[in-house]
């Protein structure tokens, strides 16, 4: 099979994640024909539900959540123009774990958890499972959540862990050759929220009026905000930050148009949500721009 000359694998937990964390660089990359796989760890299952007519798709309902974000993940991509999409060991295979907020108001794991939740998951299984697709489409750069899952979510986490191990399993000749030929993954970025864009933002809602994210305070952010001077790379794409939003808004269950991600109409929407910032953590730093970073996660190779 012929692959493209650029490819790029992100490794997500959740439907929406990747259109939040990533979507400019996706439609980005799939517009210039570069190679771009999504694998998406779980369904969701757990997710709170924003839409009432649609409340019955939650847990402790009809418990068909995760179906339904299996479509507006299809919806979300189509978007973006990426064609390339896979639920890790397909649907189903690992359950939403479910979160809770700690005193510290981060993300941790939910008192009880399902035994079928990715939480729970056998680390090398679920490895192996990301193995068999990391040799068959054969990434240069893999991007995912770095070491506490950006918040502390427990399938964010986990993510994390199963992209990296998968990441070294794949790169061992010796290691089950039944998965395909060995590859070794170029470049590893972790996701990144720039804090003095943060900053910013809040400002400018505070000055309209709108208590967004909860209240968080600009001058005391969380420590999942990254100072600017570890801050690696940064993708901007004007011509499809539109698209990032529309996707976005796909994943409806989730995201509210009148919600904090658009908390100050379409235009502000645009500059919140139209830079996306990266963390290289293996590999060698390519050319900067003029932001002082990486413009391309592929600079260097």
């Amino acid at each position: 099979m012929s692959l493209p000359d650029r490819r790029l694998l992100l490794v997500h937990a959740h439907p929406d994640d990747e259109s939040i964390s990533n979507g400019i660089a996706m439609a980005r990359y799939a517009a210039e024909g570069a190679g771009v796989t999504l694998v998406t760890c779980t369904l969701g299952d757990l997710g709170e539900v924003l839409v009432p007519e649609l409340a019955h798709l939650a847990a402790d309902a009809d418990d068909t959540l995760g179906a339904h974000r299996a479509g507006e993940l299809a919806a979300a991509m189509a978007e973006l123009g990426v064609t390339d999409h896979r639920v890790l060991g397909g649907p189903g295979r690992f359950r939403d774990s479910g979160m809770k907020w700690d005193e510290a108001g981060n993300a941790t794991a939910a008192d009880e958890i399902d035994p079928r939740s990715f939480w729970n998951a056998d680390l090398l299984e679920a490895a192996d499972l990301l193995v068999a697709v990391i040799r068959e489409v054969r990434p240069q750069v893999l991007v995912t959540y770095d070491t506490f899952g950006g918040y502390g979510h427990p399938d964010h986490i986990q993510a994390h862990r199963v992209a990296h191990y998968a990441a070294d399993l794949a790169a061992a000749r010796s290691h089950r050759p039944d998965l395909g030929e060995a590859w070794e993954v170029a470049k590893i970025y972790w996701n990144a929220m720039s804090a003095s864009r943060m900053r910013e933002g809040l400002k400018l809602l505070r000055e309209a009026g709108v208590d967004g994210f909860g209240g968080m305070d600009p001058d005391n952010l969380p420590p999942f905000m990254v100072e600017d001077d570890a801050l690696d790379a940064l993708i901007e794409s004007p011509e499809h930050t539109d698209a990032k939003l529309a996707a976005m808004r796909a994943h409806a269950t989730q995201i509210t148009p009148d919600g904090d991600f658009f908390a100050m109409g379409l235009d502000l929407a645009k500059v919140a949500w139209g830079s996306e910032f990266y963390r290289l953590v293996k590999g060698r730093r390519g050319p900067v721009g003029v932001s002082g970073l990486e413009e391309d996660l592929f600079a260097g190779l």
